[in-house]
């Protein structure tokens, strides 16, 4: 399976010549809008960051036939774009071409007093895990890969520590890092492959278009 990272929060995985899209939002520029293949898009929530609509019509446009799966509230802002759309709620696993959604959690987390939104962490392939805005633990066995939250209004860089240690992932990549300068990045990079280190994992920094390879754990 292999895994691209686009800006910010945008994932593309691919296994077995099939695409799933995660978290299309504003800042993935370099997102190809014309890609073939897509059978799954994945949206975690509503912020724009997340969702770029446009973006994700375009994507319905190229793959007619492409699975949106989102939360309660994502789907409602969505009604207007005609493609199957299926609720991504915890405790509920999908299947989609080459790809095993199970999804977990349902809160954003807090920015201030209270939770902004739905919000679904998505785990793909028994092999990838992503918790969307969020520090939602997954259930089950050690994650082979996680995709990490390093930087947002709702988060320090010490609870994504924390939240490593928890899942004990065996390879990690940061994301949701569009909020960085360079130097911001590298600050934060350091502390959290740092930890990685200490947990006996696997810490890369993936530039917009960069890409890992791994095994996946379960078809």
């Amino acid at each position: 399976m292999k895994i691209t990272k686009y800006e910010h929060a945008c994932l593309l995985v691919e296994a077995l010549d099939q695409k799933l899209i995660i978290d299309p939002g504003m800042f993935a520029e370099s997102l190809p809008q014309d890609l073939k293949e897509v059978h799954a898009v994945v949206v975690t929530h509503i912020h724009s960051d997340h969702l770029d609509k446009e973006r994700l019509q375009a994507i319905v446009v190229a793959n007619p036939e492409v699975t949106v799966f989102a939360p309660q509230d994502v789907l409602d802002e969505i009604q207007e774009i005609e493609a199957k759309k299926e609720l991504a709620e915890t405790g509920v696993s999908h299947t989609a071409g080459s790809f095993a959604l199970e999804f977990f959690g349902h809160d954003h987390a807090v920015i201030y007093e209270k939770v902004p939104c739905e919000n679904v962490g998505v785990m793909v392939n028994k092999t990838l895990y992503y918790p969307g805005d969020s520090f939602t633990k997954p259930n089950g066995d050690k994650i082979p890969l996680l995709a990490l939250p390093a930087g947002a209004p709702w988060m320090k860089v010490g609870e994504a520590m924390d939240f490593m240690k928890a899942v004990m992932p065996g390879s990690v990549f940061p994301t949701h890092n569009a909020v960085y300068s360079e130097a911001g990045a590298m600050f934060t990079d350091t502390w959290l492959s740092q930890q990685a280190m200490a947990l006996g994992a696997e810490y890369k920094v993936l530039k917009p278009g960069d890409s890992i390879d791994i095994p996946v754990t379960t078809p």
